[in-house]
């Protein structure tokens, strides 16, 4: 007797064992995930938890606001400046609405700290120094007890002389005869001539039997410690002689147009504690008895950075002397002090005009270039050696504004957040790199890097942080937590992180977290594209998970909205095993993976089978 044969389901078998991170859109690969928290590429092609992060506890930071990276870690706390757990005191800003920065006599500092009330910082390292921004502070972290302002100013208490003499601040007392032209000049003699326009002064040359005119005369400024707080060739701006000047028994001087001319912006050729020398010209010397200002200032600047030995920095908007500015600057050549010295030659400091509207979004040096972004603009300086910079102007998708943080050197390429997505930039075009992030909108970006990994803090529309890493050798996103990172610094192989007023090791240095790290996995929907009624009976996991680790696995079937939670189960070695999983028979399923501790997963197999043709 013969019976009839049942025929055996056809089931198939798919095999995942290639993770390749985050993607958040609705049709992704099988090795990907919909959603993760606290995930690394660490591992790749194996899907692992990241490591324990740390606390930096040198130095006991109670505020940090700024981090840099020296021969050790550097920041600012407070009013102090910390190196290696070193305490310095500086008397820096502590508070925005201490520091006249803003534009426009705002009381937030508009780069650096936008709508906050704490005065965050922007380090620059020049060589040994750090520049510290917005406060115009400098320190030697070679040599910490040079340290000061970087402006400078001296208001006269005494009465001031004037007086011509060379640029070494010697005086023509052997050479000066006078007024006249004598009718018997002896070789080297000199007088002024008053009826030249401007006067000029006249030396006798034997050898050509003519009066050869000084092409560049000098005056000599004396005023007991006018001198002290500069230097030799810096920049300088005078104020004071622009009135109507009175002598010292206060009469009023009938000729103060001489004076009046040295107003405004000088160098000083030569100095000492009592006097300075500048370019100009005197027909007699004189004297006064009102105050005068001399002052060595540096701009006031959106985003400072440093390339070519020298500071660069951008300004759109109201300039310190209250005139509307949309320009790029340079400090003098080995000198972040002088940013106005124009003595025409390759060293000079340099100003230059940016035609595009719009307000500066972020700057860095990329390979021995200056760039200053706007949110639809590129702007690159060419260096010159012999000072005759030029200004290039791409547009582009150009940094966001709020996100000049986001800028960040990975490699031999530049990341940042522009309006639209995480974008990377090689020195041609920009290209967005974020298209895994979905079509959520993102502002606020903070960013760091270490090795090749890209660390971006961002926020979402509804104000939520995310915490998110580009693994730019992998290419791949992974997603971790919700840590809101006002400023990244990489050093000596650990990556810090100022969150919540601490100093956080990103990978785990410093004081270790005593919790263990809550992961989660979220695949994408699977099924949905399977035809002919198949649907996925049995799912295994091969992945280890060591003792003090947990594992719960939820599913949601045919998109739902309600997770049910398959089982639970506790780590207890370190050897992989498979975990079978058995869905209930629907159309589509996603599955969710969360546990606590290390965690290692190799691959997900599906067993696929025929349906019926109902289901």
């Amino acid at each position: 007797m013969k019976f009839p044969q049942m025929r055996v389901p056809y089931v198939s078998r798919q095999t995942v064992d290639v993770f390749s991170g985050y993607n958040h859109n609705l049709r992704i690969g099988d090795g990907e995930f919909y959603d993760m928290k606290n995930l690394t590429s660490d591992d790749y092609p194996v899907l692992s938890a990241r490591g324990k992060r740390g606390l930096y506890t040198k130095g006991q930071p109670g505020n940090p606001v700024g981090l840099i990276a020296k021969d050790n870690l550097c920041y600012v706390d407070g009013g102090d400046f910390v190196m290696n757990g070193d305490r310095l005191p500086m008397d820096l800003l502590t508070e925005c609405d201490t520091c006249k920065y803003g534009e426009n006599g705002s009381n937030t500092c508009r780069a650096y700290a936008e709508g906050k009330t704490v005065c965050q910082k922007q380090l620059v390292s020049m060589g040994a120094y750090v520049i510290i921004l917005p406060d115009k502070k400098y320190i030697n972290t070679a040599d910490t007890t040079d340290y000061g302002n970087i402006e400078a100013e001296f208001t006269t208490a005494e009465p001031v002389t004037f007086s011509l003499s060379r640029d070494d601040s010697t005086d023509y007392t052997a050479e000066y005869i006078g007024g006249s032209a004598p009718d018997n000049p002896t070789d080297g003699a000199m007088w002024i001539d008053t009826g030249s326009v401007p006067n000029a002064l006249k030396q006798w040359s034997a050898s050509s039997g003519m009066w050869v005119q000084i092409a560049s005369t000098y005056v000599k400024i004396h005023s007991t410690g006018i001198g002290k707080a500069f230097e030799k060739y810096d920049g300088i701006e005078i104020s004071g002689l622009d009135g109507i000047l009175q002598n010292e028994a206060g009469d009023t001087i009938e000729d103060s147009s001489e004076l009046a001319a040295l107003n405004g912006a000088a160098v000083v050729w030569d100095k000492g504690d009592d006097y300075i020398v500048i370019v100009g010209m005197l027909s007699d010397a004189k004297k006064i008895s009102s105050s005068i200002t001399v002052s060595r200032k540096m701009p006031n600047l959106d985003f400072v950075i440093e390339c070519g030995n020298r500071l660069w920095g951008c300004r759109y908007g109201v300039a310190a002397n209250g005139q509307v500015v949309n320009e790029i600057y340079s400090s003098k050549l080995g000198d972040f002090k002088n940013w106005s010295c124009f003595m025409g030659i390759s060293t000079d400091s340099w100003v230059g005009q940016v035609g595009t509207d719009g307000p500066f979004t972020g700057a860095i040096s990329y390979l021995g270039q200056p760039l200053f972004f706007k949110e639809n603009h590129l702007h690159k300086v060419y260096i010159s050696t012999t000072a005759a910079h030029q200004l290039a102007d791409t547009p582009c998708q150009g940094v966001q504004r709020g996100s000049e943080r986001s800028l960040c050197l990975v490699g031999n390429t530049v990341y940042y957040k522009g309006r639209s997505g995480v974008c990377a930039y090689d020195g041609s075009l920009p290209v967005e790199i974020s298209q895994a992030l979905g079509t959520v909108r993102y502002e606020n970006a903070v960013a760091g890097a270490i090795g090749s990994k890209y660390y971006i803090s961002m926020d979402d529309t509804e104000g939520n942080t995310h915490l998110f890493v580009y693994d730019a050798g992998k290419g791949m996103w992974h997603k971790e937590d919700d840590l809101r990172v006002d400023c990244f610094c990489s050093c000596r192989g650990e990556l810090y992180a100022i969150s919540g007023g601490r100093i956080v090791a990103m990978l785990g240095s410093g004081e270790p977290a005593a919790e263990p790290v809550e992961w989660m996995a979220q695949t994408g929907i699977i099924g949905l594209t399977t035809p002919d009624m198949k649907y996925v009976s049995r799912l295994i996991l091969r992945l280890t998970l060591p003792q003090g680790s947990s594992l719960r696995v939820s599913a949601e079937y045919d998109s739902s909205g309600r997770w049910q939670q398959l089982f639970t189960i506790h780590g207890h070695g370190t050897q992989a095993f498979t975990l079978p999983v058995r869905p209930v028979r629907c159309d589509h399923i996603r599955l969710r993976l969360e546990g606590d501790g290390p965690m290692k997963l190799f691959s997900i197999t599906k067993n696929i089978e025929q349906g019926s043709d109902v289901r």
